[in-house]
């Protein structure tokens, strides 16, 4: 089937191969939401459990996200919508020390279908950082992702850090990835933390009007 095959490319890390498959499974009448969740990420979630348990290396983790975002990138433009005045926007990054962004372009993917505008920031965002967006955008949510469990207390100095320059009322702070609990997010006083991507787009769905009528900006 070809969902495997992309799911292999990407465990190959062959941009190439994945971005061709998945433009294949478009013509052959897959949604672009199916090849998303039953081959994209499916393919990068088998990487990401394997770097966990050290069975896979760095750059073999580099290769294999840079071959989902070749697949994302033909598919992206089928599943987001049109940025719309009014209707959100999110900063998102992966913190200081962190250079993976495993599944972060997921995320903004599943964050831009709800028509809210997305700022990535990027990958090594230092709070400080974090706080200077924060402060220039004037965002609903703030997105901080960790991958490893030596860069996760860095989510907690990003929320310091917003709440040491007054940034941190009427945000909603969403913290994810990898080694991410509902328990961690708590400590640190983060508002919310999602298994998977579908489930903080589901949530987005739900709530992001609850949360625009919460907190007038201009956006």
């Amino acid at each position: 089937m070809i969902f495997d095959d992309i799911i292999d490319s990407i465990a190959e890390g062959e941009s190439e191969d994945t971005l061709e498959l998945t433009k294949q499974a478009l013509a052959q009448g897959y949604s672009a939401t199916s090849i998303l969740e039953k081959g994209l990420i499916t393919g990068i979630n088998i990487i990401a459990e394997k770097y966990r348990t050290e069975k896979v290396n760095v750059p073999e983790v580099l290769m294999a996200t840079n071959a989902m975002h070749a697949g994302l990138s033909v598919i992206e433009p089928i599943l987001t919508a049109p940025t719309k005045k009014g209707l959100g926007k999110i900063i998102l990054g992966t913190v200081a020390g962190d250079l993976h962004d495993i599944g972060l372009g997921i995320v903004k993917t599943m964050a831009m279908t709800t028509g809210a505008k997305v700022i990535d920031l990027g990958v090594n965002v230092s709070p400080k950082k974090f706080a200077s967006a924060v402060r220039k955008e004037k965002p609903n949510i703030l997105m901080i992702s960790a991958l490893l469990t030596t860069t996760m207390p860095v989510m907690k100095d990003v929320i310091v850090e917003l709440e040491a320059q007054g940034l941190r009322s009427g945000l909603k702070v969403i913290v994810g990835g990898a080694p991410i609990t509902d328990a961690f997010a708590k400590e640190i006083g983060a508002d919310y933390t999602f298994e998977d991507a579908f489930e903080f787009r589901n949530f987005l769905k739900a709530n992001l009007s609850k949360i625009l009528a919460s907190k007038h900006v201009d956006l």
